[in-house]
């Protein structure tokens, strides 16, 4: 058995349209936090059927629609989530303040795990080179994008991870009101 997991993070109320198609494929979603709108999690669960996300520093009740707010207390601040072949640690990592040694603070958070994802630098990042491996799938909204929006995709399998990087043009720039 294996799962093909879309990966994606600071879509901050806004998931781009062509990392929701490249969704179509997979059959779970992970985001790491400043999602922006339940909204945001609701297509994915559409998308993919099974969501499993966290909160970032920008999921607060300040920049949250009103209507939606009452869904933040129920997004925990990291998980552990059981795949085929292990586990999948997921934090936003915004409070991994030592930049320097941030992806060995992150495995040391996760010390069980075969991988842990992150968000919040919104630069896409694959660091396979021990384990846990560390994924950011960069950002996958409208903000701070980069060089343009990305996600990642995860194939977790029994014996054999890999993982596909996806990173596409920024999208043109809003008309004043939209």
């Amino acid at each position: 058995m294996s799962r093909q997991v879309l990966i994606v993070s600071d879509t901050h109320a806004f998931l781009d349209p062509r990392i929701a198609e490249l969704g179509q494929g997979c059959d779970l979603a992970i985001h790491a936090g400043d999602i922006g709108s339940i909204q945001v999690l609701d297509e994915l669960k559409r998308i993919c059927g099974e969501v499993f996300a966290v909160r970032g520093n920008n999921d607060v009740r300040a920049k949250w629609p009103a209507r939606e707010q009452a869904a933040l207390p129920g997004l925990p601040w990291d998980l552990e989530i059981d795949l085929p072949g292990g586990i999948l640690g997921l934090v936003h990592g915004h409070k991994v303040w030592d930049l320097s040694d941030r992806h060995g603070r992150l495995r040391g958070q996760f010390p069980g795990a075969r991988a842990v994802v992150y968000g919040h630098s919104h630069t896409q990042c694959v660091d396979s080179g021990q384990q846990p491996w560390v994924l950011n799938p960069g950002a996958g909204g409208r903000q701070l994008t980069r060089s343009g929006p990305g996600c990642l995709v995860l194939h977790a399998g029994i014996r054999d991870w890999h993982v596909d990087s996806h990173r596409f043009d920024p999208l043109p720039a809003r008309a004043h009101g939209e």
